[in-house]
């Protein structure tokens, strides 16, 4: 087998397929000198809410600080309790106490790795103001059932579709527009990336939305009048004009990374590495556990975006670093759940038992996925793979 360099992600194969244009939206921002908000972010604004059809789009400087923003404008605080899945990106639940309220921790579906709607319930209590559902690696939490759970007890829903933008779920809605609000990253490792950090966050609520408007610039309106308390949210002309060149490409690099998801499947079960996608359990003839499209096999146009192409491996450390001695980036999303987090070792729902998310982070490994990827250096990754399994 030759050996070949297949990185995690390579940013600057995209770079180098719309460097013109890129170039091109760098320099009419320097030329305009107006860097923070204004007409790009605007315009970004008016398109990316055409995209996810939804009435109200609100730019902001980080996935991270559109949940932030958005559990401050629902008046989030001390005293307050909100559900959250405790495999994720550690914003998930760190948002939740840096407004002093109290993240609560549930397991996680063992197929889907998204909150598991059979023990949401169980955690709501008289303090309960909100449930955050992550649309972890861009397959879609189940929705439908989130939002009867959250409507039974008047309680928020604030989407972290951080990883997920363009899926649909539930009803054919887009992800992340169903809840109260939705929250989205453009971190530059993204499915839709931009040059640093960058975010968004969507509602349907006209109130709600003006409300976040006024929080992204500190509470003041008009300027330097304040009734409300915000922050610094505010999202930077340079990575909205970022943003609008890369928006029109964002299906076809989904439909890239399926694609390159499908065929890992194919060349795993070839491999015998593994029979079908969606296993839980580890066998002999299933070294390997495979992601599984949940809402494509029920509802056909419903998809997977592969933000992560997450298989499962028994002596994963021992995989891992085979692959790097052979240079194939693979990354570990996430190796401590928050109930195992020392930060949050004095909340009351970190001494709960979470026996799927404890197996998830033991064994779990993403590889790489991206759209520019060639069927060669597939190839290449899954055969590494079985030779580590079997090494």
């Amino acid at each position: 087998m030759t050996e070949r360099n297949v990185p995690l992600l390579d940013l600057r194969a995209q770079y180098r397929s719309l460097k013109p244009e890129l170039d091109a939206a760098v320099m009419r921002v320097a030329e305009s000198q107006r860097f923070i908000l204004g007409d790009e972010v605007a315009a970004f604004e008016k398109e990316i809410a055409e995209y996810l059809e939804v009435p109200y789009a609100l730019g902001v400087s980080s996935g991270t600080d559109a949940l932030l923003l958005s559990l401050m404008a629902l008046g989030v605080g001390p005293g307050d309790e909100v559900i959250v899945p405790t495999l994720s990106f550690f914003a998930t639940a760190g948002v939740v106490s840096r407004l002093h309220a109290t993240p609560v921790f549930v397991d996680i579906d063992p197929v889907s790795f998204n909150i598991d709607p059979g023990v949401l319930e169980q955690a709501i209590t008289s303090r309960t103001r909100a449930v955050i559902p992550v649309h972890l690696f861009g397959q879609a939490a189940d929705m439908k059932a989130i939002m009867e759970i959250a409507q039974a007890h008047d309680l928020h829903v604030v989407e972290d579709a951080a990883q997920a933008i363009g899926v649909r779920c539930g009803d054919g809605r887009f992800a992340g527009t169903i809840g109260t609000t939705g929250c989205f990253s453009f971190f530059p490792s993204k499915n839709l990336g931009c040059f640093g950090d960058g975010g968004l966050v969507i509602t349907r609520d006209p109130g709600l939305y003006h409300r976040m408007k006024i929080m992204r610039v500190h509470g003041g309106e008009p300027k330097y009048y304040h009734k409300i308390i915000g922050g610094n949210f505010r999202l930077d002309a340079l990575q909205a004009a970022v943003l609008r060149v890369k928006l029109p490409r964002l299906e076809d690099w989904s439909r890239r990374r399926r694609e390159n998801a499908h065929n890992y499947n194919r060349l795993f079960i070839e491999a015998g590495l593994a029979e079908e996608p969606g296993r839980t359990t580890f066998d002999e003839r299933n070294a390997v556990l495979l992601p599984k499209e949940i809402h494509a096999d029920a509802q056909p146009g419903l998809y997977h975006i592969y933000n992560q192409y997450s298989i499962r491996v028994e002596k994963r450390d021992k995989v891992m670093q085979y692959l790097r001695e052979r240079n194939v980036g693979c990354e570990i999303y996430y190796p401590v759940p928050f109930h195992r987090q020392e930060c949050f070792a004095d909340i009351p729902s970190a001494g709960g038992s979470f026996p799927v998310a404890d197996e998830v982070a033991r064994t779990i490994l993403s590889i790489p996925v991206y759209p520019e990827m060639t069927k060669d250096m597939q190839r290449y990754v899954v055969e590494t793979i079985a030779e580590a399994v079997h090494a």
